[in-house]
């Protein structure tokens, strides 16, 4: 895994991990690459100071061991590249984009996955244990059942609902 700093076309400096340098250039090439501030695509290297201290490489190869895909995208923390305060402008666009993210992904997943409603968790259960047919799903369960189903190492990822974008 490889850090960058990386700047996008409004001057947002943000750090993001890529699989290697090939897959960044691969990233950009495509505007895969957001600026977690304001979404914009247009995005290249920004100048980094070097990182040579040997806990910050225990750091990244503890993270890199746990990747599991190459196609992994980006870990990001953004910073403003100078010392004044960030604006209320600047965090209204972070939580418009930030709301706008969770949307296409909540319909990506509406798309692309069969609702099952309230039978989610013993659906779930079904796919994990072979009795049903694999396939994506998605649907609503409480607390306690989203936790049992995590201790049972069923793997499920909570996705945005409708409307609760602000909470």
């Amino acid at each position: 895994m490889i850090l960058f700093d990386i700047k996008c076309s409004d001057g947002h400096i943000f750090e993001a991990w890529f699989q290697n340098n090939e897959a960044y250039e691969q990233q950009i090439d495509n505007d895969l690459v957001e600026c977690p501030l304001c979404g914009c695509t247009k995005t290249s290297k920004s100048l980094m100071s070097p990182n040579i201290s040997a806990k910050g490489e225990i750091i990244r190869e503890a993270y890199q061991s746990e990747q599991d895909s190459e196609d992994h995208k980006v870990t990001v923390s953004a910073h403003s590249n100078s010392s004044k305060e960030v604006s209320s402008d600047d965090v209204k666009r972070a939580l418009d984009h930030m709301h706008n993210t969770m949307s296409k992904f909540r319909r990506q997943v509406e798309k692309s996955c069969e609702y099952v409603g309230d039978d989610f968790a013993d659906e779930a259960r079904k796919i994990h244990a072979g009795e049903s047919e694999k396939r994506g799903i998605y649907g609503e369960t409480t607390i306690s059942e989203t936790e049992e189903l995590l201790e049972e190492g069923i793997d499920i990822l909570p996705v945005p609902g409708l409307n609760k974008l602000d909470s």
